[in-house]
């Protein structure tokens, strides 16, 4: 196959986004969210990961954890990944990591960034779908279920898990 013939090929296959994010809670197991001023909705800090630069998804959500509330946090395992269809887009993989509990110091030094975000809160899981549209909130009801029961990493559709 000729190179042209290669870059035809890979440029008629099927595309999907991908984005990454990190579940954080404090002592009392209540989740960070951070609320955009691009959409309706609150958000886990994360985002688009950056393939066409060679980002991993671990290194991904990593990057926006640091950009959008300014910690640089070693996240832990993989808790979650979510196969969102699009009607509009293609469809999105959404990958969640444990971010870990956070300190009262590490909850001080959060930093918003405020191109993107207007605010930033701690909400315990029974009024998460308050806040979070979609997917999102059966994804992280997911992500905190693994952590409560020590399973392994829920496998979801349209934050709908598939694995059990």
């Amino acid at each position: 196959m000729s190179t042209a013939d290669y870059a035809a090929y890979i440029a008629g296959l099927p595309r999907v986004l991908a984005g990454a994010a990190a579940l954080f809670r404090d002592a009392e197991g209540r989740v960070l969210l951070v609320e955009p001023n691009y959409r309706e909705g609150w958000v886990l800090p994360g985002g688009t990961i950056e393939s066409e630069d060679g980002e991993t998804p671990r290194q991904g959500a990593w990057r926006e954890t640091v950009e959008e509330i300014g910690l640089d946090v070693r996240l832990g395992r993989l808790l979650a990944v979510d196969w969102v269809h699009g009607t509009s887009r293609p469809p999105v993989v959404a990958y969640l990591y444990d971010g870990g509990i956070l300190t009262e110091d590490e909850l001080k030094a959060i930093r918003l960034q405020e191109e993107e975000l207007l605010s930033w809160r701690l909400v315990p899981r029974e009024e998460l779908g308050a806040h979070l549209l979609g997917a999102l909130h059966g994804r992280v009801l997911a992500a905190l279920d693994v952590l409560a029961d020590g399973s392994g990493t829920a496998e979801l559709e349209n934050g709908v898990r598939t694995d059990r």
